[in-house]
């Protein structure tokens, strides 16, 4: 008799937990979440999940890596991915297809170009003049990085095609080898490899093409229109967290990001983090908040232009919605 008294008085307690272990669960939604490459350049993304910012809002985020623009785009479009952190220069791609339901901007991430200018051997003196009559292993034809580059070398009076031999045949992930076994003098290299090819002697780093072209919306938190017009509080909530991630990173060390995101990057030594971290601080490349502005969208277009890959006009107003961004930085 005494045990089933015990009994009774444990029931409402077990159920209370019971309620409250449905709630939670209910409540909590799961977000597929596709990234183009796995980047340190994306450093506020790994810090809103390692803070647990989605958490926090009530979102299980799970993320995957896709390698590439296309695979990316198809993961999305298909519904493989509900959000894509990609180059924004993928959506204009799409829109110029002609979709029903194409993908539409809504948080940007880093704001400026993430390559930078390598070369061989020492150049105390650089000038960007240098470059003419040399080899210069660039990036895929299409891509963000290679048209910035092009962009860049363009606004120093040099003709990407006719004033340098330019290689865009080696895939994304084989460049950094293909650079040290061929004979290009010069490379295009995201971080950390720019910084990993400075310590071990492979390398130099000369320039900075995000400092050179500008703020320009580089990588975007995008989503299909039926996504966003189902999904609007899950966005906000997505976004708000993004945020978060984005103040932080504004107002913490390159040490503390870089001992926080290590586990996404296993095979890169803490000093090489922290240094790259450092790099893409200094010259402003992480977005401080996820508005992605008309004048930053309008130089994406002319560096598309300039590369005779722009397929058609891409209005901003269709393209990118700043709405939900500004109802969350009002809150």
């Amino acid at each position: 008799m005494k045990k089933i008294k015990n009994l009774l008085c444990f029931l409402p307690f077990l159920l209370i937990f019971l309620l409250a272990a449905c709630q939670n669960t209910e409540e909590e939604q799961t977000v597929r979440l596709a990234e183009v490459t796995r980047s340190l350049f994306y450093a506020p993304q790994y810090i809103a999940l390692e803070k647990d910012f989605f958490k926090d809002e009530g979102l299980n985020v799970e993320l995957q890596t896709t390698w590439g623009g296309d695979k990316t785009m198809t993961s999305l479009l298909s519904g493989g991915a509900d959000i894509a952190l990609v180059g924004s220069e993928t959506s204009i791609y799409v829109y110029g297809q002609n979709p029903k339901d194409y993908a539409v901007n809504f948080a940007q991430l880093t704001q400026t170009d993430g390559t930078f200018l390598v070369a061989k051997s020492p150049k105390s003196d650089f000038k960007w003049e240098d470059v003419k009559g040399e080899s210069f292993l660039g990036q895929r034809k299409g891509g963000m990085p290679q048209m910035v580059g092009e962009y860049v070398l363009k606004q120093h009076q040099i003709d990407p095609h006719n004033d340098l031999t330019l290689l865009q045949n080696v895939d994304f992930g084989n460049i950094p080898s293909a650079f040290v076994s061929g004979d290009s003098e010069y490379v295009q290299l995201f971080e950390p490899t720019a910084s990993v090819f400075e310590k071990e002697g492979k390398g130099h780093v000369i320039a900075s093409f995000g400092e050179e072209s500008g703020k320009v919306p580089y990588t975007v938190f995008m989503a299909k229109q039926s996504y966003l017009n189902e999904n609007t509080e899950t966005a906000k909530k997505f976004t708000r967290a993004i945020y978060k991630a984005q103040q932080w990173v504004e107002n913490h060390s390159s040490d503390e990001i870089a001992e926080l995101i290590q586990d996404y990057f296993e095979d890169v030594e803490l000093d090489i983090l922290i240094s790259s971290i450092d790099r893409y601080k200094s010259q402003n490349s992480f977005a401080t908040t996820p508005i992605l502005e008309k004048e930053a969208w309008e130089t994406l277009k002319d560096i598309m232009d300039a590369a005779g890959e722009l397929p058609k006009e891409a209005p901003y107003k269709d393209l990118v919605n700043t709405e939900i961004a500004e109802e969350v930085m009002d809150e």
